[in-house]
């Protein structure tokens, strides 16, 4: 995960420091890997995320270069999205590069709306620049009452 985190930021997380945040209480990793019985079972894509109360927050996401516009993202996405929703999470929250056109494409095609943005958050060749602080509503059930 580690390699494939460093191929997708400028600012890469080591394994250490991803094993670190896995082993907080309410974060959760969801791993891609090859589906065919005779390729490898490395990581080519993982999705992190934690909660709190009703709130989640996507912490990071990434898909290996070779993997990518393959539906990888969407379906990580999905399952950190189910995940939440399991937990009671009711807003979702997450911060993107606004230059990182496939991914704000799967956050909006997901729900997700810009809620506000972040000075000087991602540093690159370029300098430092903002990213966009996105936010996802997810309708939890309400209780009935029961009648009879």
């Amino acid at each position: 995960m580690e390699e494939i985190h460093a191929a997708s930021f400028t600012g890469p997380w080591s394994a250490d420091e991803q094993a670190a945040l896995n082993d907080k209480p309410n974060v959760s990793t969801f791993v891609a890997r090859r589906g065919s019985a005779t390729a490898s079972r490395r990581p080519i894509g993982f999705i992190t995320v934690r909660f709190a109360a009703d709130e989640g927050e996507v912490l990071t996401m990434a898909v290996h270069p070779r993997h990518r516009r393959a539906g990888i993202g969407r379906l990580l996405l999905n399952a950190a999205l189910r995940h939440l929703y399991a937990a009671r999470v009711t807003e979702v929250f997450l911060e993107v590069d606004p230059q990182n056109e496939a991914a704000l494409s799967l956050y909006r095609s997901a729900g997700f709306v810009k809620v506000g943005e972040r000075p000087d958050y991602y540093h690159d060749a370029q300098g430092p620049h903002k990213a966009l602080t996105m936010r996802l509503q997810i309708n939890q059930p309400t209780a009935m009452a029961k009648f009879g």
